[in-house]
C-alpha cells in the first residue's frame, strides 16, 4: 500500500529539517544561508505596493513576509505563481534570455516555489514544483514537472546523512559482480582513486582509510540546498530530485535526474540530453549524456561520454571515454576507452585505457562459472575484435587486439602488442607476437598521438601516459623477450631430441636466446609454444618470434635514447659525465597502471604506507601526492629506461661508455626510421588493395572521398619528426664529442625491414 500522509496545507515549505536533526539555536535555513554566504543579507521585504502587484498578477503566497527580494526585483514580471516559505528573489529586469533559439523573457511564470533562492535575472516558466533549490544568476528553467531537494540529500555521493542506517548507503560494485570490490562513489573521485580502493582487498587497513577520507569529505548534516549554477539552461526535464548542477550546464528533455552531481564550469560544460536517466552518481566537467542513456550507481570522470541508449551501471568511466548504444556493467575503465556499437558488452572488468570495443565484443559474463564472481583485466591499448567473446578469468596485455572468435577457454597473454587468433580448424589458439609493429604501425603510432591531442582535461591532476612505449609495456616486453627465449629453447630441444639428460637442469632459456641472437632462421622452422596462456589442453603457438624477439630489444633502446634526448633537452648543458652519473643510479622496478598513471611498485608502495600511517588523511591530499608522483615521472622513466637498456643488453653501468652510447643512438636512428616506414606502408596497403578501391569509379574519385595517402597529415607529421628526431641525435653526437664518421652513419639508414 502507498502511504500518502496528509499534513496541513500551512506547513508546506517548513520543516525542511527535522527538529532532531537541527543544532541547538539553529533554525532550518542555517545551511541554506551557508550556502548563500554574505549573499543572503542583501534581500530585502516586500513593500506593499510590491505586494499588491503580485496579488494582481495572481501570485500567491502563504506569507508574504516571507518573500525577500533584491532592491532591483521587480514585481511586474512574477505572474500566476505560488510561492511557499522563505523565497529569496534577486534583481527582475525586463529583459529576455535567448540560448539556442529559445527566447523567454525575465520572471518567475506559471511555477510553484517552496523554500528558493533566486540570482538575479533568472527565467522559470512552467515548473510544476520547484523546491528547496539555491539558482544562481541568468538561469533559464522552463517546463520541467519536478525540481525538489530532499533534506538528505547526497547528491551521488556514497555517504550518508544523520540517522540513515547503512542499509541505505550506495556502493558501485565495480570489476565484480559479487561486489567484492565496492566502492563509495565521491565527487571528485579520479581514476587512480577507484583502482587503489578496488585492489588491496585483503588490506583491511588501507580500505578503511579509504571509507573514512569519503566521510570526511562531505557533511553528514541535514539540511543542505540543491544548486543550480550561474547561466545553466534547464527545459523541458521531467524529473529532477537532489541534483547538484554546476555553471553553464545544459540540461534538456532528461526523464530522471535523481541523487546526482553534475560538474559543470564556464570552461568545460556538462550537458544531459533527450530521454536520460541517471541515479546516484557524478557527471564530471565537460561531460555529455545524450539520447536515452541510463545511468546507475556511476561515476562519470571529466569530458566522458555517454550516448545513443549507452547503459552505464555500477561503473567507473574515465576521463575522455565515450561509450555509445551497449552495456557496460560493474567495470573500472581508465581514460581514453571508446565503445560505440549496440552490441557491444562490458561485464565485471578492470580496462585500463586506450581501448576499443568492437562491435558484437561481449566482454564478461557472470554465466560461464558456479557464481556471477569473475573478472577480466586488461592493460592499455586493449582492443577485442569483431563479435570476440571471452570467458572470465582472463587478462590481456598491454595494446592486445583480439581477433574475431568465440573464446571459450580462460586466457592469460602476456605478450604485449600481439594479435590473439582462435584458430578452430588446427584447434589451437595463435598468439602473433609484436603484430602492431609489424602489420598495423600507422594504427598504433596514430592511436597514441590522437589519446594526446584530444586530452580535454581542465584538471590534470593525473599525468595520463600515452605512449606506447612507457614503462608498462616496456616491462612486459621484458618479459615477454625472457618467455621467448624459454620457449624458444625448449622448441629446438623437442625437435631435435638431444634432450638425453635431466630435463630439469637443461637451460632451455639459454638455449632459446643463443638461438634468437645468431640463428633466427633456424627459429623460424622450430613449433614454438607457450605456457600457461589458456586454460585448457589445445596447444598454444607463437607466431613470428624470430622476428618480434630482435625487434623488441630494439625497441627498447628506442626507448631508452628518447627519454635520454628527453633529458638533454630539458637540460642544454647536460655532459656525458653528469648522465652517467644518472646511469649509475638506475635501476628497474615494477610498475603499477594506477588509472591511466604509471607509478613504480616503490612510489605506490609509499603511498599506500603514508595512507596507512595517517601522513595522508584525505583525498585531496593524495590528489597532491598524485601531482608529486607525476612531477617525478619523466625522471623516474628515464632511470627505469635506461636500467632497462643495460638488462637486455646483458651489461652494467660500467658499461655505459661514449662507444656503447654511440651504439644505441645508431640503432635508434634506424629503429625509428623503420618504425615511420612501417606507419606509411601499413596505410598504403589500403590503397593498393583493389578491394578497397573498388567502390569507386577511378583513383581521382577515392583520392577525392578518403584523401590522398601522400596528403596524409598523421604521415606527413612522422616522418617530420623522424627527420627531427636524427636532427636530435645528431645534436648530442656534437654534444659529446662523438666522432664524425660515426655521425655519418646516422643518416645512411638500413632500408626498412621487410615483413
Amino acid at each position: 500500500m502507498n502511504v500518502i500522509q496528509k499534513k496541513p496545507l500551512n506547513e508546506l515549505g517548513y520543516n525542511f529539517v527535522a527538529a532532531p536533526y537541527l543544532p541547538e539555536g539553529k533554525d532550518e535555513y542555517y545551511l541554506r544561508d551557508q550556502q548563500l554566504g554574505k549573499q543572503h543579507s542583501n534581500y530585502r521585504k516586500l513593500s506593499a505596493l510590491e505586494i499588491e502587484t503580485l496579488v494582481r498578477n495572481d501570485n500567491t503566497s502563504d506569507n508574504w513576509n516571507n518573500i525577500f527580494v533584491a532592491n532591483e526585483f521587480s514585481p511586474q514580471l512574477v505572474k500566476h505563481c505560488q510561492f511557499f516559505g522563505v523565497v529569496r528573489i534577486g534583481k527582475l529586469e525586463p529583459y529576455y534570455l535567448e540560448f539556442h533559439n529559445l527566447r523567454l523573457p525575465v520572471g518567475l511564470y506559471n511555477s510553484t516555489i517552496a523554500c528558493c533562492d533566486f540570482g538575479d535575472n533568472v527565467v522559470v516558466h512552467n515548473v510544476n514544483i520547484l523546491s528547496h533549490y539555491i539558482i544562481g544568476n541568468e538561469v533559464i528553467i522552463c517546463n520541467v514537472n519536478e525540481m525538489a531537494t530532499t533534506d538528505h540529500a547526497k547528491f551521488g555521493n556514497g555517504i550518508l546523512k544523520e540517522g540513515e542506517s547503512e542499509k541505505l548507503r550506495i556502493w558501485m560494485e565495480l570489476c565484480n559482480e559479487n561486489g567484492g570490490r565496492s566502492v563509495m562513489p565521491f565527487e571528485g573521485m579520479l581514476p587512480g582513486d577507484a583502482w587503489l580502493w578496488t585492489r588491496n582487498r585483503d588490506d583491511k587497513a588501507l580500505q578503511e582509510r579509504f571509507k573514512v577520507f569519503t566521510e570526511k569529505k562531505f557533511d553528514k548534516r541535514r539540511g543542505y540546498y540543491g544548486i543550480v549554477g550561474d547561466r545553466c539552461v534547464i527545459k523541458n526535464c521531467k524529473i529532477i530530485k537532489d541534483v547538484h548542477i554546476g555553471s553553464d550546464a545544459y540540461l534538456k528533455g532528461a526523464n530522471k535526474i535523481k541523487n546526482v552531481t553534475i560538474n559543470s564550469s564556464a570552461e568545460a560544460t556538462s550537458q544531459i540530453g533527450e530521454g536520460c536517466e541517471l541515479v546516484n552518481g557524478v557527471v564530471g566537467y565537460g561531460s555529455r549524456v545524450f539520447y536515452g542513456v541510463k545511468a546507475v550507481r556511476f561515476v562519470m570522470a571529466s569530458h566522458s561520454q555517454l550516448k545513443y541508449g549507452a547503459r552505464l551501471i555500477n561503473s567507473y568511466l574515465g576521463n575522455n571515454a565515450t561509450i555509445s548504444c551497449c552495456e557496460v556493467l560493474n567495470s573500472l575503465i581508465f581514460p581514453a576507452h571508446e565503445q560505440h556499437h549496440n552490441n557491444s558488452f562490458l561485464c565485471a572488468a578492470l580496462i585500463m585505457g586506450q581501448s576499443n570495443m568492437a562491435a558484437g565484443a561481449t566482454i564478461g559474463s557472470n554465466h560461464n562459472s558456479r557464481g556471477a564472481d569473475g573478472e577480466v583485466i586488461a592493460g592499455r591499448g586493449f582492443w577485442p575484435g569483431l563479435s570476440v567473446t571471452l570467458k572470465h578469468n582472463s587478462r590481456f596485455a598491454s595494446f592486445t587486439l583480439i581477433s574475431k572468435g568465440n573464446y571459450m577457454h580462460e586466457m592469460d597473454i602476456q605478450f604485449p602488442f600481439s594479435l590473439v587468433l582462435n584458430d578452430e580448424q588446427q584447434n589451437c589458439l595463435k598468439i602473433m607476437t609484436g603484430y602492431w609493429f609489424l602489420y598495423n604501425m600507422y594504427a598504433l603510432a596514430r592511436n597514441s598521438w590522437k589519446y594526446v591531442d584530444r586530452d580535454k582535461r581542465t584538471d590534470k591532476t593525473q599525468l595520463i601516459e600515452y605512449d606506447y612505449l612507457a614503462p608498462d609495456s616496456v616491462e612486459e616486453m621484458i618479459h615477454a623477450l625472457e618467455m621467448m627465449e624459454t620457449a624458444t629453447g625448449k622448441a629446438w630441444y623437442a625437435q631435435h631430441e638431444n634432450n638425453d639428460d635431466n630435463p630439469a637442469l637443461t637451460n632451455y632459456q639459454q638455449k632459446g636466446r643463443e638461438l634468437l641472437l645468431q640463428e633466427p632462421d633456424e627459429v623460424n622452422k622450430l613449433k614454438i609454444l607457450a605456457e600457461h596462456a589458456e586454460h585448457s589442453n589445445r596447444k598454444v603457438l607463437l607466431l613470428k618470434v624470430d622476428k618480434t624477439y630482435p625487434l623488441f630489444r630494439e625497441l627498447i633502446n628506442l626507448y631508452a635514447v628518447r627519454n635520454i634526448i628527453s633529458l638533454q633537452e630539458q637540460q642544454p648543458d647536460l655532459s656525458f659525465a653528469e648522465l652517467h652519473s644518472i646511469v649509475a643510479q638506475s635501476h628497474r622496478d615494477s610498475w603499477h597502471n594506477a588509472g591511466g598513471q604509471l607509478m613504480k611498485d616503490e612510489t605506490l608502495t609509499e603511498l599506500k604506507n603514508s595512507i596507512r600511517n595517517g601522513q595522508i588523511s584525505s583525498w585531496d591530499q593524495l590528489h597532491e601526492c598524485y601531482r608529486e608522483a607525476g612531477e617525478r615521472y619523466a625522471f623516474d622513466k628515464l632511470q627505469h629506461a635506461i636500467a632497462s637498456l643495460l638488462f637486455i643488453q646483458d651489461k652494467t653501468t660500467v658499461d655505459f661508455t661514449p662507444s656503447f652510447l654511440r651504439e644505441c643512438l645508431i640503432e635508434a636512428s634506424h629503429t625509428q626510421a623503420f618504425l615511420t616506414e612501417n606507419i606509411y606502408s601499413s596505410r598504403a596497403k589500403d590503397y593498393q588493395n583493389p578491394f578497397r578501391s573498388m567502390t569507386y569509379e577511378n583513383t581521382t574519385e577515392r583520392d577525392i572521398v578518403v584523401g590522398k595517402l601522400e596528403d596524409n597529415s598523421f604521415i606527413q607529421q612522422t616522418k617530420e619528426e623522424l627527420k627531427t628526431f636524427q636532427e636530435k641525435i645528431s645534436s648530442l653526437v656534437d654534444l659529446w664529442d662523438l666522432s664524425a664518421n660515426v655521425r655519418d652513419q646516422f643518416f645512411v639508414l638500413r632500408p626498412a625491414k621487410k615483413v
